[in-house]
């Protein structure tokens, strides 16, 4: 069994990946990672860090907005002076985790992006691409997928919207106009991105090292979780009304099952971006699999996070 050394996961202080922190901190000894919680400064950060070191996980806590890109640079350069100094253990694993829906399409990041694309696809490549170099194999990633990219009865009977994919410059360029574009907009952008994230993961596998296998997990449909918080109070109302169903997915119930892609024995071989839908290895949808788009998206990105200042070296900024 390989040893635990350390978990770096983003979106520590909510909801998933709480659950998940808390559930890879209760591990017995010898199982258990040392943990570094990439996240917002502040409370929530600082709480989830103390439960989890109460539980005996060794843990260190980085203040990182992933809406800004500089943020980003840095936070990857302070786990880069941890693992090479010793601080914590090898790094075995990244838990892209955090995520976000914007419910107005026109926001941006700091970076000028849109604010949907930029969280949960560009912050995320640009801090494992940061890291790459700083990990031991065998080592994994694991990035947080949907199945909204694709429609069918439940999610067209729940006004679902899938993916509409253009050029990932794009989709990365907020939307235009005086007029909010609404909640269609917003579930398309988040359904882009989810799309994005497959195809980065297939073209990651590609592109890392060995020793370095890449996922993707699907926790289920979870509502009412702070996702949707950009929503309107009465769609976040129903959400939560749906959220106490029987059968649907929770932050409890999920939290754990990442955890375990993480560190379990179970998905120690999984790469080229396989997709597990809670504890089951799934078949993405053909859209799913396209070299071209999975190229372009890699480029783009390259050029995205250049335009931002994000391809110099970090800590060399003026």
């Amino acid at each position: 069994m390989t040893e635990p050394g350390t978990v770096l996961i983003t979106g520590p202080t909510r909801n998933l990946g709480r659950h998940a922190v808390l559930a890879m901190a209760g591990r017995p000894d010898g199982q258990r990672p040392d943990l570094l919680l990439v996240g917002r400064a502040g409370r929530d950060l600082t709480a989830v860090a103390d439960e989890a070191r109460a539980l005996g996980a060794r843990v260190h806590t980085i203040g990182c907005d992933l809406a800004s890109l500089a943020d980003v640079r840095a936070a990857a350069v302070t786990a880069r002076g941890l693992i090479a100094g010793g601080a914590v253990r090898p790094l075995r694993a990244l838990v892209a985790n955090a995520g976000t829906m914007s419910a107005d399409t026109r926001r941006a990041s700091a970076d000028g992006y849109e604010l949907t694309f930029a969280v949960n696809h560009l912050a995320h490549a640009q801090l494992i691409g940061d890291l790459l170099a700083s990990f031991t194999a065998p080592a994994r990633i694991v990035l947080i997928g949907s199945n909204t990219y694709q429609a069918n009865f439940w999610r067209k009977l729940l006004h679902v919207p899938e993916a509409k994919w253009a050029d990932p410059v794009e989709l990365a360029r907020p939307a235009g106009g005086d007029q909010a574009p609404g909640m269609e907009a917003s579930g398309v952008a988040y359904s882009n991105a989810k799309l994005a994230i497959l195809y980065y993961a297939h073209e990651l596998q590609r592109q890392a090292g060995a020793g370095i296998n890449v996922s993707v997990f699907e926790p289920g449909w979870m509502p009412g979780t702070a996702l949707g918080r950009g929503a309107p109070a009465a769609l976040q109302a129903m959400s939560r009304a749906l959220g106490r169903m029987p059968g649907v997915s929770t932050p409890q119930r999920s939290g754990p099952l990442l955890a375990a892609m993480a560190l379990d024995e179970r998905w120690a071989n999984l790469r080229d971006g396989a997709f597990v839908l809670k504890t089951k290895l799934t078949e993405v949808q053909p859209v799913a699999h396209d070299r071209n788009r999975e190229r372009r998206l890699w480029e783009a990105t390259a050029e995205l996070l250049e335009r931002a200042g994000a391809s110099r070296t970090p800590g060399t900024e003026k």
